[in-house]
């Protein structure tokens, strides 16, 4: 908890500026109960009323209902119920905005499609909002962003971050075991999110920073190290896991984008939920992730073992083939969104010389960041964490289709980028 009181404080300190760090969260509240506190954490945080709380039918069993009595004593609340398994999209953002016009300021009671709603609502209608947790599923409680999809096409769209974010470990302790799996997934890809941002940062000359990995480093290793407690309700297990995903989610706002906690793996995910196969029972977010991430470990376990880089070749991405993939509005909408990533012969010529230059530290910088295929797979093993396409549902063909069109969706260049631009990009050797 020190780095996360630190943060709040303001007290700090960017090991690579030296500058305090700021953090818009005003309370941080995780504790082995918070019944009969709902009303106290909210009203200290002085959010204009009415208050529109919103959750799912589940999310509501689980927490809602008793936020929402212990809210009922400070005045009138607007519920907003969402049914089974609501979508993050366009249409049920428009339908909270609907519902919740009239609303002071929102009230999330979930986890990721909910807090990302709450948050998404709230940043369309310049609302505050704060967030009660029922799972320790995902890292977005804290950051600025929210995982919409817009006609079809996943984006990462600007939110507010929750002045208060409410932790109860006893909710989380009965969480279903899916969502404390999916959590430790949505965790576990940092090793490979940091070793993509890593070589586009040294390849491209992007920004690249070390700080929200700093955040995490001690409790990654001593959750990963034994994770098996959050299966069985350990306290200090889940602690270590949900501050691993809050404090995921402030190296995101301190970022100013994602780029610390998505990178590959997210955008093969991504791809899935884009196209997914006909009759599919979506998997959760963290499950998807998880199978996602260890795909991404073994392609940079490929691609790190080289001892000579690999040779990038011009682009073959046209409109037209990301138009016969996804379809014409999305497909336009990819390509206008990819083209800084593209480049003809003479950059990749470039970008070759400057491979060459930098692999030997580039893979010892990364080597020292990331967690290999093998220790992705058997801390994902400890959980019983889906670790195969098979796991989550998705039949072989749109399982390699996402690893193979994962990297048109948006402009993050990854290792996906250069596998595909120098033609090591081979996704049956990937899944196996």
């Amino acid at each position: 908890m020190d780095v996360l009181k630190k943060l709040l404080a303001g007290d700090y300190r960017d090991p690579e500026t030296g500058e305090r760090l700021h953090v818009p969260v005003k309370s941080l509240v995780i504790q082995e109960s918070l019944a009969g506190n709902e009303a106290d954490l909210v009203k200290a945080l002085d959010l204009p009323k009415p208050y529109a709380v919103v959750s799912d039918d589940h999310t509501h069993r689980a927490l809602g209902l008793r936020v929402e009595t212990a809210l009922a004593s400070l005045g009138k609340l607007i519920p907003i119920r969402l049914g089974n398994r609501p979508h993050p999209d366009d249409k049920t953002a428009e339908r909270v905005m609907q519902e919740g016009e009239k609303a002071g300021s929102y009230i999330a009671v979930g986890s990721g499609t909910i807090c990302d709603l709450g948050k998404y609502a709230a940043a369309r209608q310049g609302k505050r909002c704060a967030v009660f947790a029922t799972a320790p599923s995902m890292n977005g409680y804290t950051s600025v962003n929210a995982a919409i999809t817009v006609h079809g096409h996943k984006k990462s769209l600007a939110a507010v971050s929750p002045e208060g974010v409410f932790v109860d470990l006893g909710i989380l302790a009965r969480a279903p075991k899916r969502l404390i799996q999916a959590g430790f997934g949505d965790a576990i890809c940092r090793s490979t999110a940091q070793a993509d941002w890593l070589m586009a940062g040294r390849l491209l000359g992007q920004p690249y920073r070390t700080t929200p990995f700093a955040f995490i480093a001690d409790l990654e290793n001593e959750l990963v190290a034994d994770p098996s407690g959050l299966l069985k309700g350990d306290r200090p297990a889940l602690s270590r896991l949900i501050q691993i995903l809050l404090l995921s989610g402030f190296g995101m706002t301190i970022c100013g984008g994602s780029y610390p906690a998505s990178q590959g793996e997210h955008l093969i995910s991504h791809h899935i939920e884009m196209m997914p196969p006909q009759g599919w029972e979506p998997a959760l977010h963290g499950e998807q992730i998880a199978v996602t991430t260890l795909v991404m470990a073994k392609l940079q376990d490929r691609i790190l073992t080289r001892d000579t880089p690999p040779q990038l070749g011009a682009s073959k991405v046209s409109a037209g083939s990301l138009r016969s993939h996804f379809g014409d509005e999305v497909g336009l909408a990819c390509w206008k969104d990819i083209q800084p990533k593209l480049w003809d012969t003479e950059r990749a010529s470039r970008l070759n010389e400057r491979l060459q230059a930098i692999w030997p530290r580039l893979k010892s910088e990364i080597s020292a960041v990331r967690r290999p295929a093998a220790e992705v797979e058997a801390a994902l093993a400890k959980v019983e964490a889906p670790r195969c396409y098979t796991a989550i549902g998705l039949p072989r063909t749109t399982f390699r289709d996402a690893i193979l069109h994962a990297r048109e969706i948006r402009n993050r260049y990854t290792f996906l980028d250069l596998a595909a631009d120098s033609g090591l990009l081979e996704p049956e050797r990937l899944i196996d």
